[in-house]
């Protein structure tokens, strides 16, 4: 699905109105309010919600003098 052409609106929380009770409110406050919502949409697509995406069995070992 093409999506370069999608409508995109970009506004600020302030200019959203008062009645959103998101005022007064930190980025990390917020992004921990959706955070429930993010896990359970990873499982429903079926991604593994309990494991980070970096992998850490990829190692590079280097030998000096050999």
């Amino acid at each position: 699905m093409e999506r370069t052409n999608y409508p995109v609106h970009k506004s600020r929380l302030e200019d959203q109105g008062l009645e959103s009770g998101l005022e007064g409110t930190t980025a990390e406050e917020r992004l921990a309010m959706v955070w429930t919502l993010t896990v359970q949409a990873w499982l429903f697509k079926g991604e593994r919600a309990d494991e980070s995406r970096l992998r850490r069995d990829v190692v590079r070992v280097l030998r000096h003098g050999s």
